[in-house]
């Protein structure tokens, strides 16, 4: 991770000329919702940013629509300071000794507890109407245990939505619609994405109140779909890409034992949101475009030419879709409320974690090996990650999906 006691000069001196690697197609960053843990998707820009891979696109939701405007938001210079920038303003103060810690075995209880209580100076802070009871009527933008004004004035001073390089790098952020529990993806190629866009992706209920845009509450994207893949492959048109998909919370994991780990599993679980059923079901809809593709090049060239098989040939596809799926590990010590872990130490790790995750991808290149032209979406998962599921029986969509 960046050094903190200097975080502009650690990293930043050796990026001022990045040289573009060649990638076959876009780069996209696809962030989560998770809190704190989104320091490891910053840790994931930082080696992009390194290696000179900056994205083309980034979609997020919640805390991960946040690092996405903090990254589209600013000149490709000033990207990463501004995330270490924000992330140092988001580290609450250790407690030591923890003596709750001593009593309950959970890691860092008494930080956390005081972040429950006290809020995160830079983030959000205790709304007090709606700590004295539940049914007090307050409206939809205040209806929330916190208030995330001090969140708003922090983003207002770290990013510039208006910059001509935000113009460049197209924005996406999840939002639901309170009213029709709709999910609604805005995107900077169709539409203006300002801060209140980023604040209602999120806005997760009832922690955070409900923002308005053009009128209308939405709550956090991350309520509905935490992990917003779709968005690029459902896009249209489609292009060739290399899709950076940044997974917070994991999906596998060990049987809980204890109530504790029961309530750490579920929110895993949850929200997790079936990111591995998307994708395998979006590959096997990438595959069937590309042998309606293969299939429409074998027709005779006088039939090709006729208004019926031409609209059923317009089904096909040839883009290529490389998914890097990159998985936050587990952290020592870390427990169910992990995603209000904002600990320095907490932090410092997991951006760590995902620099050296992403790094490793970088290196290895796999999206430069030859694939079968008939598969459309083509999964490259960490050799851990695949060395696990090999134990577990699982497929991990090394093969092709029929």
């Amino acid at each position: 991770m960046t050094d903190r006691s200097d975080p502009v000069a650690a990293r930043t001196s050796k990026h001022r000329t990045p040289r573009r690697p060649n990638f076959p197609g876009q780069i996209v960053l696809v962030l989560q919702g998770g809190g704190a843990l989104g320091a490891y998707q910053a840790g994931v820009y930082e080696a992009m940013h390194e290696f000179g891979a900056e994205p083309d696109w980034v979609i997020g939701t919640s805390i991960g629509a946040v690092n996405a405007a903090l990254i589209a938001g600013n000149a490709r210079p000033q990207r990463l300071p501004r995330l270490v920038d924000f992330w140092a303003r988001m580290e609450a103060s250790d407690i030591q000794p923890d003596l709750l810690q001593f009593f309950t075995g959970v890691t860092n209880a008494s930080a956390n507890l005081a972040t429950i209580f006290r809020g995160l100076p830079a983030f959000f802070e205790p709304y007090g109407p709606a700590w004295c009871g539940s049914f007090v009527p307050l409206g939809v933008e205040a209806a929330a245990y916190y208030s995330t004004a001090p969140l708003r004035s922090t983003l207002s001073a770290l990013l510039d939505l208006e910059h001509p390089d935000a113009r460049q790098v197209r924005l996406t952020v999840g939002a639901v619609n309170v009213r029709n529990g709709a999910m609604r993806y805005f995107d900077s190629r169709d539409e203006r994405v300002t801060l209140d866009h980023v604040l209602a992706s999120g806005a997760l209920p009832p922690v955070f109140p409900a923002v308005r845009v053009d009128g209308v509450p939405y709550w956090d994207g991350g309520i509905y779909s935490n992990t917003p893949i779709e968005a690029v492959l459902d896009d249209n048109p489609r292009k060739d890409s290399v899709i950076f998909a940044v997974q917070m919370w994991n999906p596998e994991g060990p049987e809980p034992d204890t109530l504790w780990k029961v309530l750490g599993r579920q929110k895993d679980i949850r929200y997790a949101s079936r990111a591995d059923s998307h994708i395998a079901r979006q590959k096997q809809i990438h595959h069937l475009r590309h042998v309606i593709r293969e299939l429409s090049r074998r027709i005779p060239q006088p039939e090709r030419r006729s208004a019926d098989v031409k609209e059923l040939a317009s089904w096909g596809c040839g883009t290529t879709m490389h998914i890097v799926r990159l998985v936050a590990p587990t952290v020592d010590g870390e427990d169910q409320m992990k995603d209000i872990d904002f600990t320095p130490a907490g932090i410092r790790e997991r951006w760590r974690a995902g620099y050296e995750d992403t790094k490793r991808f970088l290196d290895a290149a796999p999206w430069r090996t030859p694939v079968d032209p008939v598969e459309g979406v083509i999964i490259h998962d960490d050799p851990r990650r695949r060395s696990r599921e090999a134990v577990r029986g699982v497929d991990g969509f090394a093969g092709k999906t029929r």
